[in-house]
C-alpha cells in the first residue's frame, strides 16, 4: 500500500510563500492530490495533478496563487503556495487524486498570520 509523507509547512505572514512536498513510498502513475482540513471541517481538495503533469485542477480559492507539480523520478509532488492568506491556514495532506484513497498521513500544518 502506498503511503504519503507531507512536509514543508510552517508559519508565514500573509502575502508570503511556502513550498510543500509530498513523498510517496513507492512509485505510482496515478493522479495525486493535495487536500487541506481545518478543525471541525471536512477535508477539501486543493489541487490535483496527473503523472505527466499534463492535467492539473485547482480549487477556485487557490487558482492563480498555488501551483502543483510532481517529479515521478523522486516519487514526489510539490505545492508552491504564493500570496498566502489567513484563510489558507490548515493541515495539508496529500493522497491519490482519483477518489480512491490510501491511508492518510499526518499532514503538515500551514499557518498564515495576518
Amino acid at each position: 500500500q502506498v503511503q504519503f509523507v507531507e512536509s514543508g509547512g510552517g508559519l508565514v505572514q500573509a502575502g508570503g510563500s511556502l513550498r510543500l512536498s509530498c513523498t510517496a513510498s513507492t512509485r505510482s502513475f496515478r493522479m495525486y492530490g493535495w487536500y487541506r482540513q481545518t478543525p471541525g471541517n471536512q477535508r477539501d481538495m486543493v489541487a490535483k495533478i496527473t503523472s505527466r503533469g499534463d492535467y492539473t485542477n485547482y480549487a477556485d480559492s487557490v487558482k492563480g496563487r498555488f501551483t502543483v507539480s510532481r517529479d515521478d523520478a523522486k516519487n514526489t509532488m510539490y505545492l508552491q503556495m504564493n500570496k498566502l492568506k489567513p484563510e489558507d491556514t490548515a493541515v495539508y495532506f496529500c493522497n491519490f487524486g482519483d477518489g480512491s484513497f490510501t491511508s492518510w498521513g499526518q499532514g503538515t500544518q500551514v499557518t498564515v498570520s495576518s
